[in-house]
């Protein structure tokens, strides 16, 4: 990055955020509700807003321990996608086809559930939805990409459309493409304005939201946070990433990095170099993979792997990202979109995602002990919430809706190994995919078995 250009904001939760939201009011103490829900992020928030759409009596209490969409929900991609939060062989074997197929068409249907309710609610979330592009950009990746447009028509996947390098360029012109595929069932948001704008409409219901409430200790019938107790016949734990820093689950889901960079506004005229006029999300198929989209206000930004995960699942501290982190995702735009070189880049940031050991995300509700919970979506939940958040409230109000027999109901996963092994696991993964970059950039025609062997010690799908 050339020395003249201005210092890009690093942290600040994320660029997402024009300014950080006023906080609402903490927990004033001892509080009774008939359900309580902890963390204000797109599950939480999603549950609330469907629980109290179908029961208007009910006393829902959220309990967040900043503000809503502090976390992932307010750092995230900003992919509105049908992506499956999981492996739909894995869940095939073990639950049968149908049900994934079920899953999957729920998922997609998802998509334009959410961008209903934002427009029916007055939620300005950006959504545009232009699909997602997939590219390769050499021949292993090539190869990747055609088996992955083999795979989204076995599950029933509509609309996929292999794309030439002239057809791929017609949408959008990056560097070194040797195929690509569009996908209809992706719509790009602004994600902090979904989480800002969702949490301002189940109040509006008539939810309480508590900020800088955190909770300690989830137990049969209550939350407890230093401020006081919730009492509620239903518990529910919507806490994603920070899933590890609750009492007993330290091992339960592995709080997974992911970085993000967005560059200054680009002008009309390099767009117009650049194409992207459909506002696509972007992807690759190389292991050490990018995501992107075109913003709001005309900004690139995108994503990937850095710093994949820090010790004893600690977490960031307000999204703050090592220096190294934004070069390496400015290398990485500057490869693919050598149009952009000297915009320069205007912030950087980092969230964590829950990766299950399994990589599988689930939904529950023990009725006995009334603890719920929702998540582990392994970076593919911006979607996946609305239909968990629709789940959990079926499954609270005990009603027997098509949404409750999906395969992810019920679904729990082991928990993953003590330290060192997990930090140990998830760093040697890492190397090992970036290795396998490298192998398969020197020309490779299929998947480096470097690759292959990370994934079947990992049990990645």
């Amino acid at each position: 990055m050339p020395t003249h250009e201005p210092t890009p904001k690093n942290g600040l939760v994320s660029h997402w955020f024009d300014r950080l939201p006023t906080p609402r009011q903490s927990l004033p103490g001892n509080l009774d509700a008939d359900v309580c829900i902890v963390g204000a992020g797109y599950t939480g928030l999603w549950t609330a807003y469907y629980l109290k759409k179908a029961d208007p009596s009910l006393r829902v209490v959220v309990l967040e321990a900043r503000f809503a969409g502090f976390g992932a929900s307010g750092r995230n991609g900003g992919w509105l996608s049908g992506l499956v939060p999981g492996d739909r062989n894995a869940m095939a074997k073990q639950y049968g086809r149908d049900g994934v197929l079920a899953w999957q068409r729920a998922l997609n249907d998802a998509v334009d559930e959410v961008a209903s309710v934002a427009e029916r609610e007055g939620i300005d979330a950006g959504i545009v939805k232009g699909g997602t592009l997939e590219i390769a950009r050499n021949r292993a990746q090539a190869t990747r990409l055609a088996d992955a447009i083999a795979e989204e028509r076995k599950w029933g996947v509509d609309g996929i459309e292999p794309l030439t390098t002239a057809e791929a360029a017609q949408r959008i012109r990056f560097a070194n493409v040797t195929s690509a595929y569009h996908t209809p069932h992706c719509a790009r948001i602004q994600p902090a304005h979904l989480a800002t704008g969702l949490a301002e409409a189940v109040e509006r219901l008539g939810v309480q939201i508590y900020e800088r409430s955190p909770v300690t200790e989830i137990a049969a019938g209550r939350a407890t946070t230093p401020l006081g107790t919730v009492s509620a016949q239903i518990v529910l734990r919507a806490t994603e990433g920070f899933t590890p820093g609750l009492s007993g689950l330290r091992r339960r889901w592995l709080p997974m990095n992911s970085s993000m960079i967005a560059t200054e506004p680009i002008s009309a005229e390099r767009w117009e170099s650049i194409g992207w006029n459909g506002r696509e999300t972007v992807g690759d198929t190389a292991h050490g993979f990018f995501y992107a989209q075109r913003t709001v206000d005309d900004r690139i930004a995108i994503g990937g792997r850095s710093v994949p995960y820090r010790y004893a699942s600690r977490t960031d501290v307000d999204g703050r990202v090592p220096a190294r982190t934004i070069r390496h995702l400015s290398q990485v735009l500057h490869d693919v979109l050598p149009q952009v070189r000297d915009v320069p880049i205007a912030h950087g940031w980092c969230g964590v995602l829950a990766v299950p050991r399994d990589w599988e995300a689930g939904v529950a509700l023990d009725r006995v002990s009334g603890l719920g919970w929702a998540g582990g979506y392994v970076g593919h939940g911006v979607t996946a919430t609305n239909l968990a958040g629709r789940t959990l409230a079926d499954l609270v109000l005990e009603q027997a809706t098509p949404r409750v027999e999906l395969p992810w109901v019920g679904h729990v996963s082991r928990n993953w190994e003590p330290e060192p092994l997990r930090w140990l696991g998830v760093r040697g993964l890492y190397i090992a995919y970036k290795l396998a970059d490298r192998h398969e950039a020197g020309g490779r025609a299929t998947t480096s078995p470097i690759a292959r062997v990370a994934d079947v010690i990992t049990g990645r799908p």
